[in-house]
């Protein structure tokens, strides 16, 4: 699908999508519960998904019905073999779930599409393996994986993806034995792990962390809290407000103030650009303002980059964005796929090895881009529409659908031009 996008002013009121973060979370938590959990979430994407159909071919009945998950956990693959889980392009699937399966002792299949099998996991494998798994096909499409999981001392990088160590963190307490997660590096996107122990809390699992170490008591058991109400997510709504701190006004409502999301920074570094930016318990609004370069540490908020990018075209003078590199392996390399879209766009930008850098001067050219099948890419090549002289033009706009399908329709809602091709 090609997209379209002109220049326009964007104005009014949108609510958060619900939070992928949480929902992935949710799902799984409530997965390996013995009861019943809905939960309440308007809104799915292609990587929810995901999620939801391989619990449903793992260790429970997933269903969804109007605005919610209906999960009911069962066993009836105890005694397959080969369960084949089609994780799509979703890294949080893959990653989650590799823990829980080995856990479980089921011999299981992952099907990976697009740049998953590319991206960092081999720390993960080397984890399980050294605790009883065995897997064949690494860094392919098929990925098997088989044995039951020991308890005992597992060591990670905290610098590579948080996602390795929440995956054990649902894994472990299903063991007999305690175990112990040792980070050997700085954890890097903290706040994923926060919303993982937060999850975990509220179905009754208890964790003990210190800086560098996890301990996780075995022998734990999942309590459904029976009904959840997904939080909105913040890094999806960033691009609204990223959007409106360049061209317009818009409030985003249903976004938890209070959120261990660490993407909810957002509205601190608009701050720092200069925009208007005013809170409130569940909703926050930004307002155009003059924007001028900042210096931005993206160790932590590495999703929000292409929404900032955004902020970053719209500003006069430089921005940037250091501790990146971790952006390289992502749906895209974004450092490269960021960089090369606004500088087709007529940004004048740079990278180095952990860098991105904007020279803004508060408007674009136009012109064509490519989504490089990320869904981020998209939200941010629209976005950067309304700062521009010139239509942008989409390429594979479809991507967006990862995360979040009715991007366009509800940019739309705001005052966005848009024309779609199919």
């Amino acid at each position: 699908m090609k997209a379209i996008v002109s220049a326009a002013k964007i104005n009014g009121q949108i609510e958060a999508i619900a939070s992928k973060s949480f929902v992935h979370r949710e799902l799984i938590c409530a997965a390996l519960s013995k009861e019943k959990t809905k939960i309440l979430c308007k809104t799915v994407s292609e990587d929810i998904t995901a999620t939801a159909l391989c619990l449903d071919a793992l260790t429970a009945n997933v269903i969804r019905e109007d605005d919610k998950f209906i999960v009911t956990p069962h066993s009836k693959h105890k005694n397959e073999k080969d369960i084949i889980l089609n994780c799509g392009e979703s890294g949080s699937t893959y990653r989650f779930l590799l823990p829980v399966a080995a856990a479980l002792g089921l011999d299981t299949v992952f099907l990976l599409d697009g740049r998953l099998k590319d991206r960092p996991i081999n720390d993960l494998f080397n984890a399980l393996e050294s605790h009883g798994i065995k897997i064949s096909g690494k860094n392919e499409e098929k990925v098997t994986v088989s044995g039951s999981l020991t308890a005992g001392t597992f060591t990670l990088p905290g610098d590579i993806s948080s996602q390795y160590i929440t995956g054990l963190l649902f894994a472990l307490p299903l063991l007999k034995e305690d175990s112990e997660i040792q980070i050997t590096s700085p954890l890097q996107s903290k706040g994923y792990v926060d919303i993982t122990l937060t999850t975990l809390k509220k179905f009754g699992i208890t964790v003990e962390m210190s800086e560098s170490i996890i301990k996780v008591k075995g022998n734990q058991r999942y309590i459904s809290p029976k009904t959840i109400v997904s939080e909105g997510d913040w890094s999806n709504a960033a691009f609204w407000l990223c959007a409106a701190a360049a061209a317009g006004e818009v409030t985003v409502t249903g976004l938890n103030n209070s959120s261990v999301q660490a993407d909810r920074k957002v509205t601190d570094i608009l701050k720092r650009f200069g925009a208007f930016v005013t809170e409130n318990e569940n909703f926050v609004t930004v307002k155009k303002s003059d924007l001028s370069g900042i210096e931005i540490d993206t160790s932590e908020i590495p999703d929000l980059v292409p929404a900032l990018a955004t902020a970053a075209a719209g500003a006069v003078g430089k921005t940037v964005f250091y501790n990146a590199d971790r952006l390289r392996f992502k749906e895209s390399d974004r450092l490269n796929s960021i960089s090369r879209t606004l500088t087709l766009l007529g940004a004048d930008t740079a990278v180095t090895e952990d860098k991105l850098i904007i020279s803004g001067n508060g408007r674009l050219s136009g012109g064509t881009v490519h989504s490089f099948f990320d869904h981020r890419i998209v939200m941010m090549s629209a976005s950067a529409a309304l700062i521009s002289q010139e239509d942008i033009v989409i390429e594979n706009a479809e991507s967006v659908s990862k995360s979040y399908p009715l991007f366009f329709e509800d940019f739309r809602k705001l005052g966005a031009n848009i024309s779609e091709v199919l």
